[in-house]
Formats: C-alpha cells, structure tokens, sequence
C-alpha cells in the first residue's frame, strides 16, 4: 500500500504545481492575450554628407502575453532598400554589422534599438536635416503594421 501511494504521489504534485503556475498566469492577465505591440522615440540619424546609407531606431514595447517579430520596415519617402541588422563583435573587438532577417520582440518586455544592439539601415535617399520626420511602418509577424514618424538627429543624441 505505501508503494502504491508514494508512486501516485510524484504526478499529483507535478499536476499541482503546474495548475498553480497557470493559474498565477491567468491571474496576471497574460493567459491567451495576443501581443500588444507600441513604437515610440523613433529616431534617424542624420547621414553624413558622401554617406550611402544611415541608421533609424526605434524603442518596440509588446505588452501583451505573445511575443512577436519585427519582419520588416518600409518607408513611403525612402523606397526599397531598407534593412533589418544586429550589431557583432569580432574577437579584436571590432564592431561590424550582420544583416538579420528578423527581430524578436518578447512578450511583455520592450526592445531598445541602438548602435550597440541592433538597429534599420536607411538608404540615403534625400536630403535630411535635423528635426525632419521621417515616415516608417513596421510591420510584425503577428501584429498590425505600426507606423511612426522618426526625428533626424545627429548621431550620438537621443532626441
């Protein structure tokens, strides 16, 4: 008999241990909620002047309960070429910029591009000046596309 009860006892507490962590899941609003995808301080920075391409971050909040993916960011003033890439050491550390076919975005958590991190390369297709706006959309693997307008800045500001 005591066999038999420590064998059922190892499942029933898997079983309730893992209702109470849905259960604290559920209670904190996040069980089945999509993710809730923000973008705020959008910043470009302002080309040098021979330059071929600049770089445009963004701060990605999802505060909702799935994560999400940046796929892609399109812009009605740049056209094609803009790119999605993360930023890497080499062992001599020396920076270099890797292409990324997509940026994860967690859920409940917020993704702060910058020069160290990650970030969208621009073609260099006008003539900017700082304080001009840019118009980008992202768009998200799961999400609605979100468009914003990303301040020109000199590089090394944050607005």
């Amino acid at each position: 008999m005591k066999d038999t009860v420590l064998a059922g006892l190892a499942p029933v507490c898997a079983a309730v241990l893992a209702l109470g962590g849905l259960a604290a899941w559920t209670a904190s609003g996040r069980a089945g909620s999509p993710a809730r995808i923000a973008v705020a301080d959008a910043r470009l920075y302002l080309p040098a002047p021979d330059a071929e391409e600049t770089a445009a971050f963004f701060r990605i909040t999802n505060s909702g309960g799935a994560p999400d993916t940046l796929v892609a960011v399109t812009s009605s003033t740049v056209g094609r070429g803009i790119t999605l890439s993360r930023h890497r050491m080499t062992d001599g550390n020396a920076a270099y910029r890797q292409l990324a076919a997509s940026l994860p975005v967690p859920a409940g958590s917020t993704v702060d591009m910058s020069p160290l991190t990650g970030d969208v390369t621009v073609p260099v297709t006008a003539r900017w000046h700082s304080g001009d706006l840019v118009p980008f959309v992202l768009r998200f693997e799961h999400s609605d596309p979100v468009g914003t307008l990303a301040v020109v800045v000199r590089p090394g500001t944050r607005d």
